[in-house]
């Protein structure tokens, strides 16, 4: 038997072409009753992030990923997600886990990450090599890819507000992902509208609590669904 090594951009072509193979495949026709059903496969997502992504200081099932696969699941679709959300992770040790991430082989991924980038005020141009280098190996392998940003507060001055802010967008559009440009806006929408702060955010005023998280989920929900749509 031989092994056959391929680069990862030969790779991400044929893992693209042999899930297009593995999906045709898969459509049966049932005939005698005049009745088709089809069958496709369960696409597995892997979401990449940190504290917000692994769901800390929440109860189980209350999280970001428990969150988002019910809706998912309340919607229909048939996708499992994979936490790989780490507290305290950066955009660097995202990087570096990144090889450990992908033996899960998902079909797609979510890429939230950065905030922990902010909070120890990490120059950005750093946190945006260590994503490109993430979106490059993606996009190599074939993987569509939601990439999910976070606003920088104004404490590190002007131009570290404005380099951060760029980050997403840019990376989002060099490399043909989709993106959410900020996972905490409809959470700061709902405080600018007269809510408490503490009506969605844990005591430490970082993270959110579950009724924080069932907002974002209402944010990334449809953007995880056009996701699904580039995996199928």
């Amino acid at each position: 038997m031989k092994t056959i090594l391929l680069s990862s951009r030969r790779y991400g072509v044929w893992r693209a072409a042999g899930k297009r193979l593995a999906l045709g495949a898969a459509v049966v026709f049932t005939l005698g009753a005049g009745n088709s059903v089809a069958f496709a496969e369960t696409l597995t997502i892997t979401a990449l992030g940190d504290s917000l992504t692994q769901g800390y200081g929440l109860p189980q099932g209350e999280g970001l990923v428990p969150q988002l696969q019910a809706w998912l699941d309340a919607r229909g679709q048939d996708v499992t997600l994979i936490n790989a959300g780490v507290s305290g992770d950066t955009t660097t040790g995202g990087l570096a886990r990144l090889d450990w991430t992908l033996s899960d082989q998902p079909d797609a991924m979510i890429v939230a990450l950065g905030g922990n980038d902010l909070l120890r005020g990490i120059d950005p141009a750093l946190s945006r090599q260590n994503l490109e280098a993430i979106l490059t190996r993606l996009e190599a392998e074939g993987i569509p890819t939601l990439l999910v940003g976070l606003p920088a507060p104004g404490n590190y001055g002007a131009e570290y507000q404005q380099q951060f802010a760029a980050m997403y967008p840019e990376l989002a559009e060099a490399h043909g992902a989709l993106l959410v440009p900020d996972m905490m806006a409809p959470l700061m929408a709902r405080v600018a509208e007269g809510a408490a702060p503490d009506s969605v955010m844990q005591g430490d005023m970082i993270h959110p609590n579950p009724t924080g998280v069932g907002l974002i989920v209402e944010q990334l929900g449809p953007m995880v669904e056009e996701l699904i749509e580039r995996a199928r």
